[in-house]
């Protein structure tokens, strides 16, 4: 890349676009830990309880037609937040996906899955991804559909 752009090594990096970066002989970690604890402080998680999981087991999300509206603005930002943190947690990126359907007209069930998943986000605020440098990456890729997974429409995820 030298050869095509100006370019100067300036160290080892620890931080770049909110990815806080650890290199070792072995392997690279990122995390986004910094990026988790300021997102928390924003919504008022700070000193919430944890959970274990993201989502309830079983929990089918739906378009919640009665369901008392809530500020869309308020919501879209919470999603916008967690959508962020997937860079480095894709443990978050089911439970995200599902409530980011809702962000047209999101209610109060909608924003309770959303908290939960702020509550699990304050327990596991620490959680690294590590790329070792001596395993062979091999990307293997599998798809299959939900069998009408989404209740409103009964379609199909795949």
């Amino acid at each position: 890349m030298c050869s095509k752009f100006k370019m100067s090594m300036m160290g080892k990096i620890s931080f770049f676009l909110g990815l806080q970066i650890s290199q070792s002989p072995k392997g690279i970690f990122i995390n986004q830990s910094k990026y988790a604890l300021e997102s928390l402080k924003k919504y008022g998680f700070e000193s919430c309880d944890p959970v274990d999981t993201p989502m309830v087991e079983k929990s089918k999300l739906d378009e919640d037609k009665e369901g008392k509206a809530v500020d869309p603005s308020h919501y879209r930002g919470m999603i916008g937040t967690l959508l962020y943190l997937t860079a480095s947690r894709p443990d978050l990126q089911f439970a995200i996906c599902m409530c980011a359907r809702y962000q047209a007209r999101p209610t109060e069930k909608h924003l309770h899955v959303v908290k939960r998943i702020f509550r699990y986000l304050r327990g596991t605020v620490h959680r690294d991804l590590w790329y070792s440098k001596d395993s062979s990456v091999a990307l293997t890729a599998f798809a299959d559909a939900d069998h009408a997974g989404c209740q409103d429409t009964r379609r199909s995820t795949s």
